[in-house]
């Protein structure tokens, strides 16, 4: 049975990947939440609960890739 920590990082990443946006859509993330098998492994599973889940890690994912990027620029300006 697949950890439902997966299903959220595979949720958050297909997102990205799809839409390239850190703002949860609603009917992405109910189509995510029904044809992935998440009610199959979690049959009591809240959709809102693991919506929030995946909104706390595209944020997570978001910041992070900020900040990488803020280390990158301050590395070449540092360079010149």
């Amino acid at each position: 049975m697949t950890k439902l920590s997966d299903y959220v990082e595979i949720a958050a990443m297909e997102y990205l990947l799809e839409t390239g946006k850190d703002e949860l859509d609603a009917q992405w993330i109910a189509e995510f939440f029904q044809d992935s098998g998440v009610l199959d492994d979690y049959p009591r599973q809240d959709l809102v609960a693991f919506s929030d889940m995946v909104q706390k890690e595209l944020t997570k994912t978001s910041e992070r890739a900020g900040k990488q990027t803020r280390f990158q620029l301050d590395k070449i300006r540092r360079a010149k």
